[in-house]
């Protein structure tokens, strides 16, 4: 069995003319990373191996991340692959995982994994937001054979807002 945990990207900031790879995050995104990540801690495997796509938005989210849910900094992998947009490279990347690893925990971009979600979940998500949280559990044993999955839990900042 494996388990994927999909976690969007905190919201950035627009205020500096930057190239997007660079674009930090907002302070609000500051603020709904902090709310999710402290969330999430019952909804996490005991083991897992945390990649981040390497934009400087993605990483300040994994930081946060792992700050709160003292995650080492040193065991976050960067992968190019995921500054991606697109749910087939994401798809890839996430297929080319180690089988000695059940458990991913991916920090990533929209439309990839809104996209991904709804292609490899059992029910629709309109749109994860930033801050976003998803997890997947699939039955295959192998990443490369991963099919429909089911969600487990959604957890989105406007639900631990209001």
């Amino acid at each position: 069995m494996k388990n994927l945990i999909l976690i969007r990207h905190a919201k950035s900031s627009w205020d500096a003319p930057l190239k997007d790879i660079d674009r930090p995050l907002s302070q609000r995104g500051i603020g709904d990373a902090h709310i999710t990540s402290n969330a999430v801690d019952g909804y996490l495997p005991k083991t897992f191996i945390v990649w981040s796509s390497p934009a400087k938005r993605a990483k300040e989210t994994a930081m946060i991340y792992a700050q709160n849910l003292s995650i080492p900094l040193e065991t976050i992998i960067y992968k190019e692959d995921l500054y991606t947009f697109d749910e087939r490279s994401l798809e890839k990347t996430i297929k080319d995982c180690e089988n000695k690893y059940d458990n991913l925990i991916l920090f990533g971009h929209n439309e990839a994994i809104t996209n991904f979600v709804n292609k490899f979940g059992d029910c629709y998500i309109d749109n994860v937001p930033t801050s976003g949280f998803v997890s997947l559990k699939f039955e295959e044993e192998d990443w490369k054979n991963i099919q429909k999955g089911k969600v487990l839990k959604t957890i989105f900042p406007r639900q631990l807002k209001s």
